[in-house]
């Protein structure tokens, strides 16, 4: 039987959790005088640390229970509660399947957390034989796996990632931030098969709501416990959440707009393919196209100079850049420029 309690650091489990002002009365009317807020304006009360309007609307849509929802600062705080919960500083380790999202490193860096690398394979793919030794190690705590993959943007076999969920000892943390963009089945479902998955998602891509900063961690309640024990009182402001929760309202306008990224998604692929600079256009399930091009470093600079800004992932994989699928007009522009340069 899997004991979650086991993983978590003891400094964690004894600790005292920030009481909220608001924690001993749920209504929304009254005098209140507790907090020391400021009783003029229309933003002088502190958010609902809770953000139960929130998560309630999103236990509609995804079918989940209130008490397996995480909303974080971002998916970057969840990363961060997952160091802060689960590995002993200057003792535990996570790992990571390089290339993919540079701030899981980061994150373990600032938590003094060391991070084994196991790369992908040349179809970027996990390496079950190659990770498979790791599976028992006690100080292995958390294994990040991004589906659809940042920047390569193909989906992880899923077989693979579900016999690394049953076999591994730790905590498996599934970053699904593009998985809108992708046929793929979501592993939201198996949050309640696996009490050892942590599933990533966010506001940020499909919902067009970057700058709102909310990431959504589905998981088993007790892992979530875990998260509210420990995370900042008022981690999301009112103002974000009532823009997710105005987003939310129209569904069916988010799909249609997630199906014309598809589409431009395909056309873009199709049209970098036919220039003389790319090698190669690798295979997407998110918003961006990964691109081999004879020069990464000059095409790079080109289009900076041309006010068309894409990713250079040349330190990552050779000679390859990352390009977000823009609206027809700025993909069209982008094309326009790469059909002009001259290497």
């Amino acid at each position: 039987m899997f004991d979650i309690n086991k993983l978590v650091r003891e400094n964690i489990k004894r600790l005292t959790p920030y009481s909220c002002a608001r924690d001993d009365y749920k209504g929304t009317t009254g005098v209140f005088l507790d907090a020391n807020e400021n009783p003029f304006g229309s933003l002088n009360r502190y958010p609902d640390p809770y953000q139960q309007k929130l998560k309630a609307a999103i236990c509609k849509i995804k079918g989940v229970q209130e008490t397996s929802i995480f909303l974080g600062n971002g998916s970057d705080e969840i990363i961060d509660l997952c160091f802060r919960v689960f590995c002993n500083p200057g003792i535990d380790k996570a790992m990571i399947f390089p290339p993919t999202y540079g701030m899981y490193e980061v994150s373990a860096s600032v938590n003094d957390v060391a991070i084994i690398k196991v790369p992908l394979n040349n179809e970027f793919q996990i390496n079950i034989k190659e990770i498979e030794p790791y599976f028992k190690d006690e100080k292995l705590k958390l294994m990040f796996i991004c589906s659809p993959n940042n920047p390569t943007g193909n989906c992880m076999n899923h077989s693979d990632i579900e016999y690394i969920i049953r076999n591994f000892d730790g905590i498996v943390v599934l970053d699904e931030a593009y998985s809108d963009f992708s046929n793929e089945a979501s592993f939201i479902d198996k949050t309640d098969l696996y009490p050892n998955l942590i599933v990533m998602q966010t506001f940020s891509k499909a919902l067009g709501l970057a700058s709102v900063r909310i990431g959504i961690a589905f998981s088993d309640p007790a892992i979530i416990h875990y998260f509210n024990r420990i995370k900042p009182p008022y981690n999301i402001s009112t103002i974000n959440q009532e823009a997710a929760l105005n987003k939310l309202t129209d569904i069916e306008l988010i799909m249609k707009q997630v199906n014309v990224i598809k589409n431009e998604r395909e056309r873009l692929a199709s049209e970098l393919a036919s220039l003389n600079i790319t090698c190669k256009v690798f295979p997407s399930d998110a918003n961006f196209l990964l691109i081999k091009v004879k020069d990464a470093n000059n095409i790079y600079n080109y289009l900076v100079n041309n006010e068309i800004i894409v990713r250079n992932r040349s330190s990552l994989i050779d000679n390859c850049l990352r390009i977000t699928v823009g609206t027809k007009d700025e993909n069209d522009k982008l094309l326009d420029a790469l059909k002009r340069i001259n290497l």
